[in-house]
């Protein structure tokens, strides 16, 4: 079995969940929001925020 590879946004926001990416957003405020909600949900997971202007990953 073979997993689908997501590839890096070109622009905006993204949600990287224990190395996967899972969601992508146009503001960095939102891609924080969700973040905070999923580290409330589920605090053993990692999740960082990957800025694709930059090509930075900040933790969470």
């Amino acid at each position: 079995m073979v997993a689908a590879i997501r590839e890096l946004p070109a622009s905006g926001y993204a949600l990287e969940v224990d190395g996967r990416l899972k969601a992508e957003f146009a503001t960095r405020d939102g891609a924080r929001a969700g973040g905070e909600e999923l580290k409330r949900r589920f605090p053993m997971l990692r999740i960082r925020i990957y800025d694709a202007q930059t090509h930075a990953r900040e933790e969470i």
